[in-house]
């Protein structure tokens, strides 16, 4: 099911989430999907909940969470999905929300949402906005609702990451930018590196309980998670020519971005196998030149040694919390 590539193009054929699942029947089980309100998010969740999964849409704006929810019911013919509210800037929601889980099984957590280049900022528990969203939320929402997952096992947490892991090096010493200078483009590459990480420490501590977390890279898409990107970002970093056309292939439709988280959460061969990093529906290779910077995963991004010692860095942040 990987992308069908060639030198000209190393996306050229994507499939979407629904010929990902095609044939598949998720009745009766249950699946949270973080960021189900726009972009890649609404993908996912349409995608899940038209196999027959329970879907609930965890977000921020819950007038717009319900509007999704009414439109996933109408075009697949399914029941209305849940929506919930969590806001991943604010542990103490994060907290809320998977309290209000309750005791309900879960059989997959997809912790989309995520936040790309703003400016500095920290939020109210003293943590860098984007380390907020891309990783200690996902971190505490993962583990307060491992219960759930463990009475579904076999259960998988997928959680989306990005080859802008590859613009950062893990800093153990300063994870919140209180120290050092604070780029946004590196900022977003280290978060996502260090969920990363988070992945492949969480699979090691639970797989045994049989819970997972598989890590998946949409491909470029044009959703609302650039609004912080300018023109002049992109040619710098490289992602488009001054031109305005892009450097390799083109950009993916929503539906095709959630091909790979989908196929993360379903495939049968992922069984049981945590700590992968996916790219166009397979474990991506570990990148080297002459590939470009982006396509594959870095070694340093699921170094055991390097994830043990960040969750035990982690951990005390977040201790209040996991309560």
């Amino acid at each position: 099911m990987a992308a069908q590539q060639n030198d000209g193009d190393l996306a050229l054929r994507v499939p979407t989430a629904d010929e990902v699942l095609a044939g598949k029947n998720l009745s009766g089980q249950r699946g949270i999907v973080t960021g189900g309100s726009s972009g890649v998010g609404i993908a996912i969740a349409s995608a899940l909940a038209g196999a027959g999964m329970a879907v609930t849409l965890a977000v921020r704006d819950v007038a717009a969470g319900q509007r999704v929810a009414e439109t996933i019911a109408h075009e697949r013919g399914v029941e209305r999905p849940n929506v919930a509210h969590i806001d991943l800037l604010s542990m103490a929601s994060v907290q809320a929300f998977a309290r209000q889980w309750a005791d309900q099984p879960l059989d997959l957590l997809v912790n989309n949402a995520g936040l790309m280049g703003p400016p500095l900022t920290w939020t109210q528990d003293g943590f860098e906005s984007q380390m907020a969203v891309n990783y200690f939320a996902p971190f505490l929402l993962s583990e307060l609702l491992l219960p759930a997952l463990r009475d579904a096992r076999p259960a998988r947490v997928v959680t989306v990451s990005s080859g802008s892991h590859h613009l950062a090096s893990l800093h153990l010493d300063d994870l919140n930018y209180r120290q050092r200078a604070y780029d946004k483009f590196e900022a977003y590459g280290h978060a996502k590196l260090c969920a990363n990480l988070l992945a492949v420490e969480y699979s090691s501590r639970h797989a045994a309980d049989g819970v997972t977390m598989t890590l998946v890279t949409p491909g470029g898409v044009a959703t609302n998670l650039g609004r912080h990107v300018t023109f002049e970002d992109a040619v710098r970093l490289g992602w488009v020519r001054e031109d305005g056309t892009l450097p390799q292939g083109r950009m993916r439709t929503p539906e095709e971005g959630a091909s790979s988280p989908v196929w993360a959460a379903t495939a049968p061969e992922l069984e049981g196998r945590g700590g992968l990093y996916i790219e166009d529906c397979a474990p991506a290779p570990f990148w080297s030149p002459p590939t470009p910077e982006g396509w594959g995963v870095t070694r340093a991004s699921l170094d055991p040694d390097d994830a043990r010692a960040l969750w035990d860095k982690a951990w005390p942040l977040l201790e209040e919390f996991l309560a």
